[in-house]
């Protein structure tokens, strides 16, 4: 909450939440499928707790197959807070990541891509 000459800006944590949640999606290796798209959109996949102008966050992902999972984290850690504090003003003093699975989806259409082009 911020208060200034003209009267006070509150920021839901339902906001904070989806701006968490979109910044974890635009990282790259992260799942993006549809139902874990819109889980995290629905907040499912984002914990928030605020005190006064700090703010934890637990995000809960799916990474893709084949990734390095620790980078990957570090990769989705450095966005939320980053885009986070950009656009709330506040400070983001934790980023949990819980990785909940790993999706196949990309070495099966690797996979498929092969076989259709040894029929070719």
């Amino acid at each position: 909450m911020e208060n200034n000459n003209f009267g006070q800006v509150k920021i839901s944590n339902d906001v904070v939440a989806t701006i968490a949640g979109l910044a974890a999606l635009e990282v790259e290796g992260v799942e993006t499928n549809t139902t874990f798209t819109d889980k995290i959109l629905k907040n499912n996949g984002v914990k928030i707790q605020i005190e006064e102008e700090e703010v934890s966050l637990d995000v809960m992902v799916m990474i893709d197959y084949g990734v390095s999972i620790p980078d990957i984290a570090l990769k989705i850690q450095e966005n939320v807070k980053n885009t986070v504090e950009t656009m709330t003003g506040l400070k983001v003093s934790q980023v949990n990541i819980h990785v909940q699975g790993i999706s196949f989806k990309k070495e099966k259409a690797e996979k498929e891509e092969a076989k259709q082009s040894k029929k070719s």
